[in-house]
């Protein structure tokens, strides 16, 4: 039987940081040791993260989006679902 940890990476706007035209966004990581902040980025880049994930073991299984509901065509997160196998 193959056992799994279970994580999560959530990649949130974070508004404006200065006087750029882009969204900031931090990238959070909950996983089995808790909390880790992975940064923020000037713009939406989360495959630079998914790649960080990856790295330690972790496969992404589902993802999810939330668009603000006053403004449906801005995306205002996105959650990754991920697991690695356990030996």
């Amino acid at each position: 039987m193959t056992r799994w940890q279970y994580a999560r990476l959530e990649y949130r706007s974070a508004g404006t940081l200065g006087a750029d035209r882009f969204m900031d966004w931090d990238a959070v990581f909950h996983g089995p040791d808790g909390v880790e902040r992975w940064g923020t980025d000037e713009r939406f880049d989360d495959l630079r993260h998914l790649n960080r994930a990856g790295e330690s073991g972790w496969q992404a299984y589902d993802r999810g989006s939330v668009f603000l509901h006053t403004e449906p065509y801005r995306l205002h997160a996105v959650t990754y679902s991920m697991r690695r196998r356990v030996a």
